[in-house]
């Protein structure tokens, strides 16, 4: 794998003329905002390993792309080690156009996105699907914990690159469990003066009586 940045496996002629018509393009071509990121470090790691949900993209043999939303438990999306990651592919609609897509042409691109940190990381990798049974050990640490669904197949990604992009246009938005966590102090504060109420209230009936 050679050493590329994201940047450079992004940029195309097309951007590049985009960037010059709007006056950019020295900003970029300097390098100084550019860098290596084809290694994962624990940032990264840290961030893959907190998230519930990502997006894949993936182009047709017509060129049409293709975005898939991929769900599970925090953490499905395994980071094996600091160029590779893997989850499993669990049975759904069954259409298979990400993995017919990928048949044809296995690079990917993954948006994984922290929405109240108002976070995104960018991910560019080159996929292989593999048999559950092609690595045993691989296919245990991705199903760790995953019993809802039926697997047919196991994803492997080679990372070529990833950026990280800014948190402008991130709106806030929270899961029923972080909601459920922040709250909790406060429904505890409200339990505990509820019961302080029916103790007041039993003490005044006392008195009356």
């Amino acid at each position: 794998m050679g050493r590329y940045s994201f940047l450079h496996l992004a940029t195309s002629p097309s951007v590049r003329a985009v960037q010059a018509e709007m006056g950019v393009d020295r900003l970029w071509a300097s390098g100084k905002i550019d860098r290596q990121t084809e290694r994962f470090t624990p940032d990264e790691t840290a961030f893959i390993a907190a998230r519930d949900s990502f997006y894949m993209a993936t182009v047709s043999e017509s060129g049409w792309p293709y975005v898939q939303h991929r769900g599970g438990r925090p953490g499905f999306l395994k980071v094996i080690d600091e160029v590779t990651l893997a989850f499993a592919d669990y049975r759904g609609n069954r259409q298979y156009i990400s993995v017919g897509n990928l048949d044809a042409d296995d690079r990917v691109a993954l948006i994984l996105v922290d929405y109240p940190r108002r976070a995104r990381l960018k991910i560019l990798a080159h996929a292989e699907r593999l048999a559950l049974d092609a690595d045993p050990a691989l296919s245990a640490r991705v199903m760790e914990g995953e019993d809802h669904a039926r697997p047919e197949r196991i994803f492997r990604l080679r990372l070529a690159a990833f950026d990280w992009n800014c948190p402008q246009h991130i709106t806030p938005r929270f899961t029923e469990a972080e909601i459920e966590r922040a709250t909790q102090p406060l429904r505890d504060r409200l339990e505990s003066l509820e019961a302080e109420n029916r103790r007041l209230r039993e003490r005044i009936s006392g008195l009356e009586t």
